[in-house]
């Protein structure tokens, strides 16, 4: 099963038997006080700088996110879309719970994007599946619907299901599909991690389709979090997930250690690339 996404000049494969592909989660004001005023303001500087240091960092595909109070989302976003295409030639996964925005994004972005998101809610599958069959774009699925998320992975599979079968009804192929498997912070609910691990083996195993999940929401709320962010990104690869949206300059090494070891990485060349290069980073400054 591979999903391909692509921008102007370049495309990612996102694949269970290939290395797993990062989804760069920096451009979003949740959290980031400074990019949300600027947005609010209309300015774009950190965007794009964002979307330089993410793509150094080693970044496959950017997510653009604008979504904070008092913007204009079907405004904004497609601006965002078009200065992060001048910054990066990287594939966008473009973000947002307006159906509007992302259907005006699209339409400003060159290549086939990956689109965050469709849930099992009607609304949602109702409004935004037929924007990603009317532009060929791909899509993530995020397994909760009507009543919430679901607290069990097999629940967690039978809404996968409900928006594979709804997309495919629509004429979308399973293959652009990506199901966010969703992680909870496990400072509040102890078995958020487990119940992640177990949707991610199920979805693989019933469904075949390519899964992802933001790693850092695990680690909400607790100290340390990027130990436990690396923990959790180490163990949602050896359960099947096949990309991921990470913050990939403080993550980029756990999964390159973490895909050589379930044999995703060919003669351990990207791993000793990557330690080549953090070597050389201290004589750089």
């Amino acid at each position: 099963m591979e999903t391909k996404i692509t921008s102007a000049t370049k495309e990612v494969i996102i694949g269970g038997d290939r290395p797993t592909v990062l989804i760069g989660e920096r451009i979003n004001p949740s959290g980031k006080k400074k990019l949300g005023e600027s947005l609010k303001e209309g300015k774009l500087d950190i965007v794009r700088k964002e979307a330089k240091a993410q793509t150094e960092a080693g970044a496959d595909i950017l997510d653009v996110n604008v979504n904070i109070f008092g913007v204009d989302e079907p405004d904004l976003l497609p601006k965002a879309v078009k200065a992060v295409m001048e910054t990066s030639e990287l594939p966008l996964c473009i973000d947002s719970a307006v159906p509007e925005a992302l259907e005006a994004a699209i339409k400003a972005y060159k290549g086939k994007p990956l689109i965050n998101s469709v849930t099992g809610e009607e609304h949602s599958l109702a409004k935004v599946l037929p924007i990603i069959k009317k532009h060929g774009a791909a899509v993530i699925g995020l397994v909760q619907d009507d009543n919430g998320i679901p607290k069990t992975p097999e629940a967690r599979l039978a809404v996968a299901k409900k928006i594979v079968e709804r997309a495919e009804k629509l004429g979308i192929p399973r293959e652009d599909i990506v199901i966010d498997c969703l992680s909870l912070a496990v400072g509040a609910e102890t078995t958020s991690g487990t119940t992640a691990l177990g949707t991610i083996r199920l979805i693989k195993e019933k469904l075949g389709v390519n899964m992802t999940l933001a790693v850092s929401n695990i680690s909400f709320g607790l100290p340390d979090r990027e130990l436990l962010n690396n923990a959790f990104v180490a163990a949602c690869i050896a359960a099947g997930i096949t990309c991921v949206i990470v913050d990939v300059k403080k993550i980029r090494p756990s999964v390159l250690a973490a895909d050589l070891v379930m044999a995703h990485d060919k003669y351990a060349r990207r791993y000793v690339e990557n330690f080549r290069q953090r070597q050389q980073e201290p004589a750089q400054k």
